[in-house]
């Protein structure tokens, strides 16, 4: 039988570009509101073919959030954020972490509106969770070398740090019209207004 253009093939897909639809949708519908019916049209593809790469929607869920936090946690095991003085690995994890949202920012987007509701929310919240200590680990030991300001109690300062950090997420558009210029601008900025604020006088 002679395949016909318009029948869905479900190798024409692969995870990642079956990710990329997906977070799409879950980012545009909500996690919750979103059906294996919603992912079936939105790719053009029927379900089945969906549940050859993956098991169902959750797995779809771990997947593209686990993309995010891999992103994330890759930049605390970067060589700069392992060596030097704890300010310079501070301010390297603070870029470095701008520069992924950056990147990744549909990803990133989905991680942060997860709310808990099923087993992988809450497994991603809890890395997230793990993800902010370790930079408040890492803040407190600049405030205890005398790098940063010790008023700011280092959990407030880095939930602070990460409020402007994430709430690129709300307005940043990587198809403005200067693209990877605009980004790079936006990484630098946010690492010179956040330790302009927190650096010791």
């Amino acid at each position: 039988m002679v395949e016909t253009s318009r029948a869905p093939r479900r190798d024409a897909y692969t995870v990642d570009t079956l990710l990329a639809v997906t977070v799409q949708v879950f980012n545009e519908r909500g996690y919750d509101g979103t059906s294996m019916e919603d992912l079936s049209r939105a790719a053009g593809i029927s379900k089945s073919s969906i549940y050859h790469h993956v098991k169902g929607k959750e797995e779809l869920l771990r997947l593209a959030v686990g993309r995010a936090l891999d992103g994330l946690f890759g930049t605390l095991d970067e060589p700069e954020a392992t060596r030097g003085t704890a300010l310079a690995r501070l301010q390297h994890v603070v870029h470095r972490t701008t520069e992924v949202l950056l990147a990744e920012l549909p990803y990133v987007t989905l991680l942060l509106r997860v709310r808990g509701n099923t087993a992988t929310e809450q497994w991603a919240l809890q890395r997230r969770r793990e993800f902010d200590h370790r930079v408040a680990e890492l803040l407190a030991e600049a405030v205890a070398e005398g790098s940063l300001r010790a008023d700011v109690e280092p959990r407030l300062a880095t939930r602070l740090l990460f409020g402007m950090i994430n709430s690129l997420v709300e307005w940043y558009r990587p198809d403005g019209p200067d693209g990877a210029k605009s980004a790079a601008r936006v990484v630098d900025a946010v690492t010179e207004l956040a330790f302009h604020g927190l650096r010791a006088a």
